[in-house]
């Protein structure tokens, strides 16, 4: 146990070694270490845990209704200019290359500034307010930006009536959300806008009863999606339950959504997002529970939330992305992990579901053992599994969910996220995709910060 070249010479001299991959709790921090301790054996955190599973299992998430922003959400229906984002906060001054692109269409998609260089002023004079997604129960891909008069699809626990919402996705190559600008990305926004959004509503309105996103999901990851950087079989199914009803709203240009929507195997991403965050925002604000609720990440720093710790975010510094890159693209030229799709890993999907996608390591980089090999990783950084949620590749098990805060600091298991890659310059787009992981940083930070529960009384002699 130790280094790995430990083992070399007993190796060498014909002695059978198993290496242990082992590492100090806590990261060596020996007062770290023993308040982890102190929550691994009291017995109210691990009765909070099995709550918060609960009320994140039991979340139904229901589409049900496209609005616009400033419909949904009222941080964004006053006069004042608001701008959501990925992750958790920063200002303009922080921004990276690939959001600061995405704020700019924003302004000029609202008609706030006339031009790029107009509207970068705007934002950096203080004109425009900035707020995280995920502190108005949104999340938004990549740069995540969502302006006022951006449609949004609604997401609904069929039992509590909660709610959730993100954006809808632009399709692949030059998208706002990877930080591309242009005349074709806004014509695109504007088009998703004035003609999607409303054929959208019409049609969904239309079902005899809302989509079920959580049997969509189920059904997608044993087709090989794993929901997050692979959604090819959830948009198919999705595009199926609505592709009826979108053909009938043809004055509303129904049939341009179906040609649109055919076209775009990300589609049901932004659908996986929104399900998750309402089903992880229902585990939130569980007293003594050590579950992560959100993590997030804005390309310069990354955040995590956890269940009994408040709305506090803990941060880190953005990890890069290990992967595949476009023709004529590389390392040197990617911006730092961004965007709030990793909810989907919260959530048991993604990363934490890889065994059910071998289809997408090819593209992310790696093999189907690897990914078989890290769903059971993620297994161990986990309060449980999903009941409907399963992986065929794993004997049909649940994919793990319910990522505990102190499995992490224990284990120095870093949580594994599938990702799009963004240029670190603004204005060019997506350039690869790959894997990555939530740095250690944020869980002893969040370990530090989080509340101990009261002493545990002494069992009776």
């Amino acid at each position: 146990m130790g280094l790995e070249s430990f083992a070399a010479p007993p190796r060498a001299a014909g002695a059978r070694v198993t290496s242990v991959d082992w590492r100090p709790p806590a990261e060596g921090d020996s007062e770290l270490a023993l308040k982890l301790a102190r929550l691994t054996a009291h017995p109210l955190t691990e009765a909070a845990n099995a709550e918060a599973l609960r009320r994140i299992l039991d979340v139904t998430p229901l589409w049900t209704d496209v609005v616009t922003a400033r419909e949904a959400l009222p941080v964004l229906a006053g006069p004042e200019k608001v701008l959501l984002h990925a992750g958790p906060p920063l200002a303009w001054e922080q921004m990276c290359g690939p959001m600061r692109a995405a704020v700019v269409g924003a302004v000029l998609l609202e008609g706030w500034a006339e031009t790029p260089t107009a509207a970068e002023q705007l934002a950096a004079s203080g004109a425009i307010a900035f707020a995280p997604c995920h502190d108005h129960d949104a999340v938004g891909p990549m740069a995540g930006i969502i302006s006022p008069s951006m449609p949004l699809l609604v997401v609904e626990d069929a039992v509590s009536g909660r709610r959730a919402y993100s954006n809808l996705n632009e399709g692949g190559g030059r998208c706002l959300r990877y930080g591309a600008l242009g005349e074709d990305v806004m014509d695109r926004l504007r088009w998703m806008g004035e003609r999607l959004a409303p054929s959208l509503r019409a049609a969904l309105r239309s079902l005899p009863e809302p989509v079920d996103l959580r049997a969509v999901t189920a059904q997608a990851l044993q087709m090989g999606d794993e929901c997050h950087s692979r959604n090819t079989a959830a948009s198919a199914l999705l595009l199926r339950a609505l592709a009826p009803a979108l053909a009938r709203q043809e004055p509303l240009g129904g049939h341009e959504a179906l040609d649109f929507l055919q076209e775009n195997t990300y589609w049901f991403l932004n659908f996986s997002m929104a399900a998750a965050k309402l089903a992880t925002s229902a585990g939130h604000g569980v007293a003594h529970s050590t579950v992560v609720t959100t993590f997030a990440r804005n390309g310069v720093d990354v955040g995590i939330r956890v269940s009994g710790g408040g709305d506090t975010w803990h941060r880190a510094p953005a990890a890069d992305v290990e992967g595949l890159y476009f023709p004529g693209y590389g390392p040197q030229d990617a911006n730092p992990d961004i965007g709030d799709s990793a909810i989907t890993e919260v959530y048991g999907l993604g990363g934490f579901a890889l065994a059910a996608a071998p289809a997408i390591v090819g593209f992310v980089g790696g093999t189907p053992e690897r990914a078989l090999a890290t769903s059971r990783r993620m297994a161990q950084i986990t309060v449980g599994r999903h009941r409907e949620l399963r992986l065929p590749g794993l004997d049909f098990e649940g994919s793990p969910v319910g990522i505990d805060l102190r499995a992490v600091a224990d284990t120095g298991v870093e949580p594994v996220i599938t990702t799009g890659i963004a240029h670190r310059e603004p204005g060019i787009g997506q350039i690869g995709a790959g894997l990555t992981r939530a740095p250690m940083g944020c869980f002893t930070r969040a370990l530090r910060a989080f509340p101990e529960p009261p002493a545990a009384e002494p069992p009776p002699r």
